[in-house]
């Protein structure tokens, strides 16, 4: 199998899911502002809502993926306020040809004191245990 990582943030939360992520799968984990030029089985892609949606740069990265390049997205990130972003994330996806992986990770993230400390060591432990099935 072959993996890439790529991930959107602002308060740092996701990149920490995304480093340990990638550490796992034995790849670096990259901003999205870095394509993904190779050909990958699966692409992990962190992102969060920001204003009840995913930020419009998550919206272009996934728009402008090459479906022939991409297995796979799964999904994963966290949030403060609200869970899953799989259905935003599909959308884009789906519009541009490219299959969504049905599972997803998910934790809580801190932001202005809200879940202070997370994602934390077991949420972490968490990211790390869902990736192991892809391998």
């Amino acid at each position: 199998m072959t993996y890439a990582v790529r991930y959107y943030t602002k308060t740092g939360n996701t990149k920490k899911l995304a480093e340990a992520i990638a550490k796992e799968l034995g790849v670096e984990a990259l901003p999205i502002s870095e394509p993904v030029n190779e050909s990958v089985d699966y692409l992990f892609l962190g992102n969060s809502y920001y204003a009840f949606n995913i930020d419009p740069e998550v919206k272009a990265f996934v728009a402008s993926l090459d479906k022939e390049k991409i297995g796979k997205i799964v999904n994963f990130g966290s949030a403060a306020m609200l869970n899953s972003t799989y259905k935003k994330v599909k959308e884009v996806a789906d519009k541009a040809g490219v299959a969504m992986d049905e599972r997803e990770f998910h934790c809580k993230g801190e932001f202005k004191g809200i879940h202070k400390g997370r994602p934390n060591e077991s949420d972490i432990s968490a990211a790390v245990q869902f990736v192991k099935q892809y391998k």
